[in-house]
């Protein structure tokens, strides 16, 4: 969702990508790096509205508004036709998908992610989902790390913080 929600990153304005297809193709090859791609244009726009009402749903979690975000997920979930579904297919064994297996390919993203994010809403690691706390970014986190304790997207945004609070203390 970092991919394709418009606001700030890293300091500088982020804009929708231009080309949608490439951006989903990118983000969703960082993560499954078999997959070949959206199989259109009108598919990927489709998944990226989507991942752009999910990423706000994390916005409203960062700023305490849990009830709102978690209403965004239901209907995110219901749109998508959120299915627990054991599947089998190319030759890997039996596994959970969050999808109907005939779902079409912006559906079947849709749903995972939002039935993932749900997951997550709906226990204490809800506690480890926010926004960068760098200034002029805006990109969800989840935090994994053992103590619990990131603030920042990436490490590039806390080394900016970093930078500046050591440049702020070598001034003043």
């Amino acid at each position: 969702m970092n991919e394709v929600s418009p606001g700030c990153r890293r300091g500088r304005e982020f804009p929708a990508p231009d080309d949608l297809p490439k951006a989903m193709t990118r983000a969703i090859a960082s993560v499954n790096p078999k997959w070949g791609g959206p199989p259109n244009d009108a598919a990927a726009a489709r998944l990226a509205a989507w991942a752009v009402r999910l990423h706000q749903a994390v916005r409203a979690v960062d700023v305490g508004d849990v009830d709102t975000a978690c209403v965004e997920v239901n209907q995110v979930m219901r749109e998508a036709g959120a299915l627990p579904t054991l599947a089998r297919h190319d030759n890997e064994p039996w596994h959970l998908h969050f999808h109907a297996v005939d779902a079409p390919w912006d559906e079947s993203w849709a749903a995972s992610m939002a039935t993932s994010l749900a997951i997550v809403l709906g226990n204490t690691t809800i506690e480890r989902l926010g926004i960068c706390n760098a200034t002029a970014c805006d990109r969800a986190y989840l935090d994994v790390s053992r103590n619990g304790t990131r603030r920042f997207c990436s490490t590039a945004c806390q080394n900016r913080v970093k930078a500046a609070a050591f440049r702020a203390r070598q001034s003043g």
